[in-house]
C-alpha cells in the first residue's frame, strides 16, 4: 500500500481525533459507580464534567457520611452527587440533634484572593441552603470561606484544582 502525504495526514488527523474523543468520553455507568464510591474505593479518581468525584480526599463526618462535596470550575451549583452527599449529612444531623457544624468553602488557586473568598462563601452557603431545605435549622450551621488558602492538593493541574473546589462539613461540637 502506497502511503502518500495526503493519506498520512488524514491518518494522523483521524488518530488524533479518536484519542481526543476517547479521553473525553464518560459513560453514565462510570459516573454512577464513581459518585456512589465509598472510602473503600479510595484509589478511584475521576473528574466528571469538571467536578472531582474521586474518594481519595474524602473523609467521613460519620460512618458512611462523606464530609465534602465538589464543584465545577467557577461554580457554586450543587451536582446530583453533591446533593446525595448533603442528603446523607442531613439524615445524620437529624439523628444527632445536638451537633452543630461549620461548612468551609474552598476554591482552587486560579483567580484573585478576593474572588476566591467570595466563591468559597457562595459554595459554603449553597451547601448550607441545601441542608436547610432538608430540615436542618440554620442555627446549627455556620459558614466560613477559605478561598484558595487551604488546598488539599497544592499541584497546579486539573486534578488538583478539581479536588480543591469543595465545601467541607466540620463538626463544631
Amino acid at each position: 500500500m502506497l502511503l502518500t502525504f495526503k493519506n498520512l495526514n488524514r491518518f494522523v488527523v483521524l488518530s488524533f481525533a479518536a484519542l481526543i474523543l476517547a479521553a473525553c468520553t464518560t459513560t453514565s455507568q462510570d459516573t454512577a459507580s464513581t459518585s456512589s464510591s465509598s472510602s473503600s474505593s479510595a484509589s478511584k479518581v475521576e473528574v466528571v464534567d469538571g467536578v472531582y468525584v474521586g474518594a481519595d480526599t474524602i473523609e467521613m463526618l460519620a460512618v458512611d457520611v462523606p464530609d465534602r462535596v465538589f464543584f465545577a470550575y467557577d461554580s457554586y451549583s450543587l451536582t446530583s452527587a453533591a446533593q446525595a452527599t448533603l442528603a446523607k449529612q442531613a439524615k445524620w444531623l437529624k439523628a444527632n440533634g445536638s451537633v452543630t457544624i461549620a461548612i468551609e468553602g474552598h476554591a482552587d488557586e486560579r483567580g484573585t484572593r478576593e474572588y476566591n473568598l467570595a466563591l468559597g462563601d457562595r459554595r459554603a452557603n449553597a451547601a448550607k441552603d441545601y441542608l436547610m431545605t432538608q430540615g436542618i435549622s440554620a442555627s446549627r450551621i455556620t459558614t466560613i470561606s477559605f478561598g484558595k488558602e487551604r488546598p488539599v492538593n497544592s499541584a497546579s493541574n486539573n486534578k488538583a484544582w478539581a479536588q480543591n473546589r469543595r465545601s467541607v462539613t466540620v463538626r463544631t461540637n
